[in-house]
């Protein structure tokens, strides 16, 4: 075992010892027959899952290592029995280099890895109509790129402008490794362009604001119920008198956070609480996580941005068909292609510098 390596190995015999924890937890009837017990539990093993079973066999590579170096240095053992147990400590050496590499890998990616719900909310900044117009644009770029990925997308709550533009969007992402893909995409968005308002071809500067929040199940966060307060009104806006006459919007405040969240897109009052429920939950989830990150000042939540609203993190620049990303200094001249959803490039750039990242705190 190397030195640069003890204290991850440290690290890895205490996920080994809860994974045995685990393992007879689960297997103890009471528990087993318990689906709120059995439940959490399962979902910390199969997340620990992958790490565990790397380094159980990292384990295995090391002893054989140990036997190959004995049999090598044994002065009894004929020289053709030693040269082939030199080459096998060779090729051992070489694969318990493959297999820790692994493990730091799934070490410092596993938590994001897990994620596989988002909720995305983005809203316009300075810039007044094309402002709005851009918000709309991001919309569009992210259902694309979700739709390439074969996630799933639903609409919370649209709020368009006369321009065609969006007051404001909210949409939920469902899919393997969305957290881990689009959690980079949290902070101020910045376009340059001539826009769609203007006559005399002059190129603006408009912003908009996006927010990553991971969406929890509702066994990864509590919320007590006498803890939010309900107001419930009639919604006004679009959707005619049929709407107005009903008492259908609601507003929904965490008190010890102060948090609120308001939802009157639907008619229904039920999908309207629905959809203001499962909003409230992931921004307190966020919140929660961010006071953590806060203690842990971790590195990932400096370089992303956790959708810190104030963080400018990208420039798209349409005379230029320049895209560029602040927080790692890429430049892509491929703008047309990006906005369409084409963002593979970008994401797969942010996701190894975080890891490399994360690999130095290690």
């Amino acid at each position: 075992m190397s030195q640069d390596n003890s204290g991850i190995i440290r690290k890895l015999d205490e996920l080994d010892g809860r994974y045995a924890k685990l393992e007879r937890q689960i297997s103890d009837p009471a528990i087993a027959s318990d689906v709120n017990k059995v439940v959490p539990l399962s979902k910390e093993q199969s997340k620990l899952r992958p790490i565990v079973s790397k380094y159980r066999e990292y384990k295995e590579v090391t002893v054989e290592i140990s036997d190959a170096a004995s049999m090598a240095d044994d002065s009894e053992l004929d020289d053709d029995f030693r040269a082939l147990a030199k080459e096998e400590l060779q090729h051992l050496g070489e694969k318990q280099s493959q297999l820790m590499a692994d493990i730091k890998d799934t070490l410092v990616m596993a938590d994001d890895a897990g994620i596989d719900s988002v909720i995305i909310e983005i809203r316009p900044g300075t810039g007044g109509d094309e402002a709005s117009l851009f918000v709309r644009d991001l919309t569009n770029m992210y259902t694309k790129y979700a739709e390439k990925r074969r996630w799933k997308v639903e609409v919370l709550s649209f709020n368009p402008t006369e321009m065609g533009g969006l007051r404001e969007a909210i949409m939920n992402i469902k899919g393997s490794g969305v957290w881990a893909e689009l959690g980079y995409e949290g902070g101020g968005h910045r376009v340059q362009r001539v826009p769609e308002t203007e006559s005399q071809g002059r190129v603006h500067t408009s912003a908009a604001t996006v927010a990553v929040l991971p969406e929890p199940e509702e066994l990864d966060i509590e919320i007590k119920a006498e803890d939010v307060l309900e107001h419930v009104s009639r919604a006004g806006g679009p959707g005619g008198q049929s709407v107005n006459k009903l008492n259908s919007a609601i507003r929904l405040e965490h008190v010890p956070t102060g948090i609120t969240v308001s939802m009157r897109d639907e008619k229904s009052q039920h999908k309207n609480r629905s959809k203001a429920w499962r909003i409230l939950r992931s921004r307190i989830y966020e919140y929660h996580q961010r006071q953590i990150d806060k203690e842990r000042t971790s590195q990932r939540k400096i370089m992303i941005g956790s959708g810190d609203r104030s963080q400018r993190i990208r420039t798209y620049n349409f005379p230029q068909n320049r895209v560029t990303d602040h927080r790692i200094n890429l430049s892509l001249y491929s703008l047309d292609k990006v906005i369409l959803g084409e963002m593979d490039e970008i994401i797969t750039a942010l996701k190894e510098h975080d890891k490399q990242q994360r690999l130095e705190e290690l």
